[in-house]
């Protein structure tokens, strides 16, 4: 990065560092350093930022709680942005709205305080609220695309912009804005009324259903590929006799084979190539190509 560039980012009125171990942001722990890592605390050092990156014609990328993310490990050349600063939570009636750094156990806590029911479903994953969106998270039948009413955003020039629910395209695992580049900032959710009681237990089955069938207390980066149309991918990795496979110091999880952990020391080209080994023999096996749910950002070394 030149050192002009390097000036104007850390002359604006944001958080920067510069060559950040981006093994220390991601829920893996693995991946090289960022060009620069950036923490915008509201919405004007946001827009400063991206305003930055613009005219400096720097990538940029948005990197929430860390979860479905692999760093390579030659790191990221461009600007990642940290939206931890924004966690704004509040309700209007049944209408929740959070913004994008929000964790999901913060609005699970602050669902089943006010008794606001519909979003049970997101307890246990991971993440916070822009990242849900972006990936269209959720379990089985139910996902954010069920109770999202608008997104709001802003792009790249400046200009803030929501939309409601019928203007944004989801698909599954998949989300797209109106405008292209631009940032999510915060969400409004469907909700409604009922007794907090009914919703922590609904909850609590829910977590106690992760916790014995997921390696919770292990670094992944959660779910590697996307479930191909009628079948899951954890099943048809199982079926390969692929869990307890390591390289280095990934491993497949022997709780569930759509999960890669590590088990220290990993590297991310150990995890790439348990990806790739974990494709090739549900492709051999199958027929079936599975599609990585995991985004995979950066460079080889």
């Amino acid at each position: 990065m030149r050192e002009a560039v390097r000036r104007d980012l850390a002359e604006a009125a944001v958080k920067i560092e510069f060559e950040a171990p981006l093994s220390k942001y991601t829920s893996l722990r693995v991946g090289g350093p960022a060009t620069a890592l950036a923490s915008p605390r509201n919405l004007d050092e946001l827009a400063a930022l991206l305003e930055i990156c613009l005219r400096h014609g720097l990538e940029t990328r948005v990197l929430g709680a860390g979860f479905n993310t692999l760093v390579l490990d030659a790191g990221f050349d461009g600007v990642l942005i940290v939206m931890r600063h924004f966690r704004g939570l509040e309700a209007s009636g049944t209408t929740l709205r959070a913004e994008a750094g929000t964790s999901h156990s913060q609005i699970t806590k602050f669902c089943i305080e006010h008794g606001l029911a519909g979003l049970e479903f997101g307890a246990g994953i991971p993440g916070t609220v822009g990242g849900w969106v972006a990936m269209n998270a959720g379990i089985g039948a139910r996902e954010i695309k069920d109770v999202v009413l608008e997104v709001e955003w802003l792009a790249i020039d400046g200009s803030r912009g929501c939309a409601p629910r019928a203007e944004l395209d989801f698909g599954y695992r998949h989300f797209r804005l109106p405008v292209a580049g631009a940032v999510i900032t915060a969400a409004r959710f469907h909700t409604e009324a009922r007794a907090s009681a009914e919703i922590r237990a609904e909850v609590d089955r829910l977590l106690d259903q992760r916790s014995g069938s997921q390696p919770l207390d292990q670094p992944s980066c959660g779910s590697v590929f996307k479930n191909p149309e009628g079948a899951f991918a954890g099943e048809l990795i199982d079926s390969a006799n692929l869990k307890g496979t390591r390289v280095g110091g990934a491993e497949i999880s022997t709780l569930h084979a759509n999960f890669i952990v590590n088990r220290g020391g990993a590297t991310a080209r150990d995890v790439i190539e348990l990806i790739d080994l974990a494709r090739d023999a549900v492709q051999r096996i199958h027929g079936v190509c599975l599609e990585t749910e995991v985004q995979i950002v950066g460079r080889e070394a």
